[in-house]
């Protein structure tokens, strides 16, 4: 199986920033990104037993110990219908101590037990010497395509995502968390991409990864183009769906800046169609990858470092979570390849060669 284009790979160029040398999470330094894919069985549904068309990805903010140096971090629940890990403590304390699974619905609480495993080898005092670890897990329900009642991801698969996450190059589509997701119809999945602040607002990196299962065939918009309506004869199932997105930054905010940028996300989803519907569960995870909070601190221990408000860097860095969550999207689709998953229920991939027709009949290309 061939590997399908990025957005970019077709001339399509979507907003005004530039993007970084990777248009991923990880042109954010110190991000990486690790999958492991459950694939098997197919034809009728076993509860329990498969087909299975599922997996986790792991996000992993920042070289060394999440865990003593904790991160500034926010969260913003744009429609809650869903069941994320984690996220309370996050907007509470506005920290992240853990990398960031994703996965899919009936299969968070596991993945979960297996974080805190993992946590409890990297810090062997959580729970004895010191707090007890907030895990954060995201997902959505890939039960159109999967045995979700199998909750198939083992604490080996989250493992595995989480000791081969690497930097550079992301895998996109159906891989990971996003094996069994569908967006707008067509298959969806992991999608990345990334912005860059000019030098002299600081070179600042945004990083976007999402986790897209969500959208209606008619509202998919691309480039402002209505794709999804001139694709009507495409059969797609009802989908209300969910997305995870997870934004990363090197730019040093705190808490509160970084809830500001997650409140941006909408906006990137809005732009290809997104309506953040009455069942769709839609959560963005901001966090700065330069600004710790050592687990252990003496009283009156101050923190420095963090950005002004200063209105004209802030609105670009707004509207770099926003090209990218738009394109971050439309990578997921674009990359996903064509699933049969439980009932042999098919899932197409986005027609890549009719999409640059009508890009070209708009006047996009």
């Amino acid at each position: 199986m061939g590997q399908r284009p990025r957005v970019r790979d077709i001339g399509l160029v979507l907003g005004e920033l530039p993007v970084g040398p990777h248009n991923a999470i990880t042109d954010v330094a110190g991000v990486r990104v690790g999958h492991a894919t459950v694939n098997f069985g197919c034809g009728q549904l076993q509860p329990g037993r498969g087909p299975a068309r599922t997996g986790v990805t792991a996000i992993i903010p920042q070289e060394g110990n999440c865990f003593s140096n904790k991160l500034e971090a926010a969260a913003y629940v744009i429609n809650g219908f869903g069941k994320s890990i984690g996220l309370p403590q996050l907007q509470e304390l506005g920290q992240l101590e853990t990398p960031i699974l994703l996965t899919s619905t009936l299969n968070a609480p596991k993945v979960a037990d297996a974080l805190i495993s993992y946590m409890l080898m990297q810090a062997p005092d959580i729970g004895i010497d010191t707090s007890t670890v907030n895990v954060v897990v995201g997902e959505c329900n890939d039960g159109y395509l999967n045995d979700g009642q199998g909750r198939h991801v083992q604490a080996e698969h989250v493992w595995q995502a989480l000791q081969t996450a690497s930097g550079g190059l992301v895998e996109e589509g159906a891989v990971g968390a996003g094996t069994g997701m569908v967006a707008f119809g067509f298959k969806g999945g992991i999608g990345t991409s990334s912005r860059v602040l000019p030098a002299d607002m600081g070179g600042y990196t945004v990083g976007v990864l999402v986790l897209s299962n969500f959208g209606a065939r008619r509202h998919l918009t691309i480039a402002g183009v209505p794709i999804g309506q001139e694709l009507a004869e495409y059969k797609e199932k009802p989908n209300d769906g969910s997305i995870m997105i997870i934004i990363a930054t090197d730019a040093p905010l705190k808490s509160r800046q970084l809830l500001r940028l997650a409140k941006r996300a909408p906006f990137g989803l809005a732009r290809t169609g997104g309506i953040a519907s009455n069942g769709s569960g839609d959560f963005a995870i901001a966090f700065s990858t330069t600004l710790t909070q050592p687990q252990e601190s003496q009283p009156g221990t101050r923190q420095d470092g963090a950005l002004t408000e200063n209105g004209q860097l802030m609105t670009l860095l707004f509207q770099a979570t926003i090209e990218a969550v738009e394109e971050a999207v439309l990578n997921s689709l674009f990359r996903a390849h064509t699933v049969i998953g439980r009932d042999d229920h098919m899932v197409p991939a986005l027609p890549i060669d009719r999409v640059r027709e009508l890009l070209k009949r708009y006047g996009r290309l």
